[in-house]
């Protein structure tokens, strides 16, 4: 005993399935514009149509490619005309090029007759980098879309404290070169002194900082002394902060650096 297969309801309305049409039915004819919408103009669906043959665009096949154009204005029938202007003027032109191509070629013409593709061709090859290049820059993310701004304030009770950052090894070398070049430019005024020991030259940098809250690195070398006596202050001032009796402290990164005795 065989079955008899139920066809399918043309849709579903509150539950109950339409399997009719009603007869009072009004389609507008903008509800084409859906349909169109999927392409973006006559070139957008030929090179669809080649993409989807897995043709190549300079090797384009005509006649298949027009007869599935064709089929495509067929669907439009009904339409506003103005909607559909661009892509009857695609199709005349794909019939034109089909024609041309179909038609024998008169064995007395000495020159060869250009390919009627070529126009269509450069065409398509443009519009493809084109489309191929609004795809990236669609996928790229793209504010207030894929991307948002975050906005935060702080609590009015929160106050920033500015820490100062610690004074590196590389810094301190670097204003150390900074004296000793000035210990060069004033070398012609150089007087020798006596040779100070680094203890007794520790006393002086104390005696300097004391009753002070910070000196600049600067002020604790005389380059009257000349590179022998800068030299025996800078070892007296890493031997001070060895023994934890001064400290070196910078307001921020890259400025000057202070002495402080503790």
């Amino acid at each position: 005993m065989q079955g008899t297969q139920q066809s399918l309801p043309l849709a579903l309305v509150r539950g109950e399935p339409v399997r009719e049409l009603p007869a009072d039915l009004f389609i507008p004819p903008e509800a084409l514009e859906v349909f169109l919408e999927s392409f973006e103009g006559p070139l957008d669906l030929l090179l669809y149509l080649i993409r989807k043959q897995k043709l190549d665009i300079v090797e384009m096949a005509i006649a298949p490619v027009t007869d599935q154009y064709l089929e495509y204005i067929d669907l439009l029938q009904g339409a506003r005309v103005e909607l559909a202007a661009d892509y009857l003027v695609m199709a005349a032109t794909l019939a034109e090029i089909k024609s041309r191509l179909l038609l024998p070629r008169p064995e007395l013409e000495e020159e060869d007759e250009a390919d009627p593709r070529a126009q269509l061709i450069r065409q398509l090859k443009a519009y493809e980098v084109i489309k191929d290049a609004q795809q990236r820059l669609d996928a790229l993310p793209r504010l207030e879309r894929d991307v948002f701004q975050a906005k935060v304030l702080p609590a009015p009770d929160i106050k920033p404290v500015l820490v100062p950052p610690s004074v590196s090894l590389v810094e301190l070398a670097g204003a150390f070169a900074a004296v000793l070049k000035r210990v060069e430019a004033t070398e012609h005024h150089h007087v020798r002194r006596e040779q100070l020991s680094t203890r007794e030259r520790m006393t002086q940098i104390l005696a300097m900082l004391e009753g002070k809250s910070y000196v600049p690195f600067e002020q604790l070398f005389d380059v009257s002394e000349g590179r022998a006596g800068v030299v025996v202050s800078f070892l007296a001032l890493m031997e001070l902060v060895k023994e934890l009796l001064v400290d070196l402290i910078q307001a921020q990164p890259l400025s000057t650096i202070h002495v402080r005795a503790y």
